[in-house]
């Protein structure tokens, strides 16, 4: 979806897209139960449902013991316990609300995995920095930490009269690291959207597997 609507923009004249990898501090363990049961309400969810999940993820009990010494217990109110199958489905469902606000731009997400895309057209990048604002500041109403150490910038230009002149995303005050190539979901996506990054990394992975089964045909 994302490389499909970047080429697709791309096809028209004087484009160029920008792509966001945004970076999360402990997502799962920063939702506050509260907000997630509203948000279920306004999705349609029964109340016995909402009410259970509001029990599940409230007064659980948490120690740590290493060997024989275990810490004194505390109790946790916040977050999804970890190892959970529901954190991924939960976590999606407490951010469904964070949608684009301007239709040239889309927000992916996968789990904990943000990538917010900005279609530029005219070298007007406005409506994509609003865009990024309206993300922090609904990040900060929810609880969520952005990491904008984490967080990577991509810009996709294929105009050389303009390469290299895109100004500085900043978050928060933070500036955003530009990069040439980023693994997105398990995909290498390079500075020119071709796939010889990831082949390379995928043939030196055969090639890692192949290794040991060639040491096992030999022994």
């Amino acid at each position: 979806m994302a490389l499909h609507s970047v080429l697709t923009h791309l096809d028209n004249k004087n484009t160029y897209a920008c792509m966001l990898f945004v970076k999360f501090s402990s997502a799962f363990n920063t939702i506050i139960p509260s907000k997630l049961t509203a948000k279920l309400v306004d999705l349609g969810i029964n109340t016995s449902t909402c009410n259970w999940v509001m029990d599940f993820l409230t007064n659980r009990p948490q120690q740590v013991r290493s060997g024989s010494i275990c810490s004194n217990t505390i109790t946790l109110n916040t977050g999804v316990p970890q190892g959970c199958v529901l954190n991924p489905f939960l976590y999606s469902l407490f951010t469904s609300d964070c949608r684009p606000v301007n239709g040239s731009n889309s927000i992916i997400k996968f789990a904990d995995d943000t990538t917010v895309i900005g279609l530029i057209t005219n070298n007007d990048e406005t409506a994509y920095r609003e865009e990024i604002q309206h993300l922090a500041t609904w990040c900060n109403n929810n609880n969520l930490l952005l990491n904008t150490s984490k967080t990577k910038e991509r810009i996709v230009d294929f105009r050389k009269e303009t390469r290299g002149t895109h100004d500085t995303t900043h978050i928060n005050g933070m500036a955003v690291k530009r990069v040439s190539s980023f693994k997105f979901l398990g995909i290498h996506i390079s500075v020119d959207l071709s796939w010889t990054t990831n082949t390379s990394s995928l043939v030196k992975k055969a090639h890692q597997r192949l290794f040991f089964l060639r040491t096992l045909k030999k022994n």
